[in-house]
């Protein structure tokens, strides 16, 4: 009954699940991997002591940035140079702005720095000094920036002055001296009150060390592929099954095997020959 299962039709339909099933499997597997891992991420920093309570280090002996270094404390001396404004930013549930200064260290590459946060729209804002002379910094290390990050303006178009992402990418096609591949914000207020108005920004968790949206995603394609993988084969069994009890129907007499000869009717009956020698020649039938 089953040896359609060889049909060059069959054949085809065979080979998809014997091909879909494992790739399902496979993808699911690494979704799930990918979950595990930030779980696994996160749980280990959480053992970790904050980033911010350690020692802090000189910005070179930071680099580059990674999930280690992340968040730690850097210490960069310099001249405050360049300054912009970063739109969109949100703190404690309030729309606002980053203030931004570029660091001229004697290296003669750049840090961005960012010296606070201030509320309301950066267009038109009056935004506080930042200090003269040369100047060190202690700041909470961070990588640079990119479209997936919290708050980043990708689209571009923005007034002068400002900017819609804190990359070295970025601000390189700005300032005319080189930009270091990093970035760090000041924990706290600057001293002599030029910076008291400004709210210190609070430095980020490194990316994919945590359980947010993105590692619910992982879970969340972990399900769905291996959904796919079990309809597949649900559909292949319903097909089986369908065709199996098709070729039975036929074996039994409870449907023909060619569908358009029942289509037809039963056969009209066949007319009589006038000239048969049951008939005269007139074609009266012969008593």
């Amino acid at each position: 009954m089953y040896r359609f299962l060889l049909t060059p039709r069959w054949w085809g339909i065979n080979l998809f699940v014997v091909l879909a099933i494992p790739f399902c499997v496979f993808m699911g597997t690494w979704q799930l991997g990918r979950f595990e891992d930030r779980v696994q991420s996160h749980e280990q920093a959480e053992k970790q002591p904050d980033p911010s309570t350690r020692a802090a280090k000189p910005l070179d002996e930071l680099l580059p940035v990674d999930k280690v270094t992340s968040g730690r404390p850097a210490v960069a001396t310099g001249t405050y140079a360049d300054q912009f404004l970063v739109p969109g930013r949100e703190l404690d549930d309030r729309q606002g702005f980053y203030v931004l200064n570029m660091l001229r260290t004697d290296s003669g590459k750049a840090l961005p720095v960012v010296r606070g946060w201030l509320p309301g729209s950066a267009t038109g804002a009056r935004v506080p000094a930042a200090p003269e002379g040369e100047v060190t910094v202690t700041g909470d290390l961070q990588a640079s920036e990119n479209s997936r990050s919290d708050g980043v303006n990708a689209r571009g178009g923005l007034p002068g002055g400002q900017v819609g992402m804190i990359s070295a990418a970025t601000l390189v096609n700005l300032v005319p001296y080189d930009v270091y591949d990093a970035w760090v914000t000041l924990p706290e207020a600057e001293a002599g009150g030029t910076g008291g108005a400004m709210k210190p920004v609070p430095a980020a968790a490194p990316e994919g060390s945590g359980l947010d949206l993105k590692a619910f995603q992982n879970l969340g394609y972990t399900g769905e592929w291996f959904v796919f993988a079990g309809f597949v084969l649900f559909m292949w069994f319903r097909l089986v099954r369908r065709e199996a009890e098709a070729l039975r129907d036929i074996e039994l007499g409870l449907v023909p095997e060619d569908p358009a000869a029942a289509s037809e009717g039963p056969a009209a009956p066949a007319a009589e020959d006038p000239a048969s020698p049951d008939r005269d020649v007139a074609g009266t039938p012969v008593r």
